[in-house]
C-alpha cells in the first residue's frame, strides 16, 4: 500500500505539469461579453479573427466581438500605418502589446491592426509570395469522342486543355484545343470534315491593382481552310473592371505581329489587339466564362479578324465536370473559295487538377 502511495505521489506532479504546460501554449481570446474561447490564433485577415479549437476547429469571430487576445505564440502583426512586429502578444488598455525579440514592447492600437498572422499562416504567405514554378496551377482536360456506324459512319475526336498559375501580383496561362471528324462512308467527299488545332500561351502582371501589362503567343492552323499556320506575338496593357472571387471582367488593348502560313501563300501583318475577358462563377458549381478579341489590320484598312470564345464548366466532383465549349473565328480575308467564318462547339467530361506545392 505505501509503495502504490508513493507512485501516486510521484504520478502527480507529472500530471500537474503536463495540464500547466498544455495551458501554457494555448492562446485565450476573451470578447466583449466576457465570454473566453481558448486555442490557437490562426489569422486576422482585416474582418475576422481565425481561432483553432482543439474541439470546434477553426472558428470565426468579428474582429469588433474580439476584447483582448494572449498568445504564447509569436504572430506577426502589420498595422494600417505599414508597422510590423513579431512576437507573443497581449492586449492592455485597447493597445495589443507585441513582445518582440529585438525591439522590445512594441504597442498597437485594435483599431490601427491590419493583419494578424500565426506561424504556420505567416510561412503560408510568404510561400504565395513567391511561389515556385511548378506550384499553384489550376486547369483541367476535357476529352469528347464519337463514333458512328451501319447507315453513316463518322468519327470525331475533340480535345482541350487549360492550365492557370496565378500568384498575387501575376498570372500565366496556357491552353490548347484540338476537333478532328471524318466522313468514313465510301465516296464521301470531303473523307475529313474538320481538322482544327489551337494553342497559346499569356502573361499578366500587375503594375497596379487595377492596370496590368500582358504578352502572348496564340497559334492556330485548320486544313479545311488550308491555313497551315497561324502565329500570333503581341502585348499590351490591361484593366480590371471587376475583380472578385467570383466575378471578374478585364478590358485589354495592344499590338501584335501575325504571320499566317496557307497551302498557296502567306503574309504578315501588325494589327491592333482590342478585347473582353469576363468569369462568373454560378452558385458555387458552374463557371461561365467569355471573351471577344477584335484585331483590326494596320497594313491593309478594312481586313481584320475576329475570336469570341463561350464555354461552361460544372462540378460533378472534385475532379470531375461537364464542360461546354463555343468558338467562332471570323476571318474577313481567307483563300479565295473559303468561308469567311470557322464555329467549333465541343462538349465532354472536364477532369481538373490542382498543384499548390507543400510548405517546407
Amino acid at each position: 500500500m505505501k509503495i502504490q502511495g508513493a507512485v501516486r505521489f510521484l504520478h502527480l506532479p507529472i500530471i500537474v505539469l503536463g495540464i500547466l504546460s498544455s495551458s501554457a501554449v494555448a492562446d485565450q481570446v476573451v470578447l466583449q461579453n466576457g465570454d473566453r474561447l481558448t486555442g490557437q490564433i490562426v489569422k486576422f485577415d482585416g474582418k475576422d479573427l481565425t481561432l483553432k479549437s482543439e474541439f470546434a476547429g477553426e472558428i470565426n469571430i468579428k474582429w469588433s466581438a474580439v476584447q483582448r487576445i494572449t498568445s504564447d505564440q509569436p504572430l506577426q502583426v502589420e498595422s494600417s500605418d505599414g508597422q510590423t512586429a513579431v512576437g507573443p502578444v497581449t492586449t492592455s488598455d485597447g493597445n495589443f502589446e507585441i513582445a518582440t525579440k529585438t525591439r522590445g514592447t512594441v504597442a498597437i492600437p485594435k483599431e490601427k491592426i491590419s493583419h494578424m498572422r500565426g506561424e504556420a499562416e505567416q510561412s503560408a504567405y510568404e510561400k504565395s509570395l513567391h511561389p515556385g514554378l511548378r506550384d499553384n496551377w489550376d486547369g483541367g482536360a476535357t476529352v469528347g469522342f464519337g463514333l458512328t456506324r451501319g447507315n453513316s459512319e463518322t468519327k470525331n475526336l475533340a480535345l482541350a486543355f487549360t492550365a492557370d498559375r496565378k500568384t498575387l501580383h501575376d498570372k500565366l496561362s496556357l491552353y490548347a484545343n484540338s476537333i478532328y471528324a471524318t466522313n468514313d462512308a465510301t465516296g464521301a467527299v470531303p473523307s475529313t470534315t474538320a481538322n482544327a488545332e489551337q494553342g497559346g500561351i499569356r502573361y499578366d502582371h500587375d503594375i497596379t491593382p487595377r492596370l496590368f501589362a500582358f504578352v502572348g503567343a496564340d497559334f492556330q492552323a485548320d486544313s479545311l481552310q488550308t491555313l497551315d499556320l497561324r502565329s500570333v506575338f503581341g502585348g499590351g496593357l490591361g484593366f480590371h473592371v471587376i475583380k472578385r472571387d467570383a466575378t471578374t471582367l478585364d478590358l485589354l488593348a495592344g499590338i501584335n505581329y501575325t504571320h499566317e502560313a496557307y497551302t498557296t501563300f502567306s503574309r504578315s501583318f501588325a494589327a491592333a489587339t482590342l478585347g473582353d475577358e469576363f468569369m462568373h462563377k454560378l452558385h458555387g458549381s458552374t463557371v461561365l466564362t467569355q471573351s471577344f478579341y477584335f484585331f483590326p489590320n494596320f497594313n491593309d484598312p478594312g481586313e481584320y479578324r475576329t475570336t469570341f470564345n463561350f464555354g461552361t464548366v460544372t462540378k460533378i466532383s472534385k475532379w470531375l465536370g461537364w464542360q461546354n465549349s463555343f468558338g467562332d473565328i471570323y476571318v474577313t480575308n481567307p483563300p479565295f473559295g473559303k468561308k469567311k467564318n470557322d464555329i467549333i462547339f465541343t462538349t465532354g467530361l472536364n477532369i481538373s487538377f490542382m498543384h499548390r506545392g507543400e510548405l517546407k
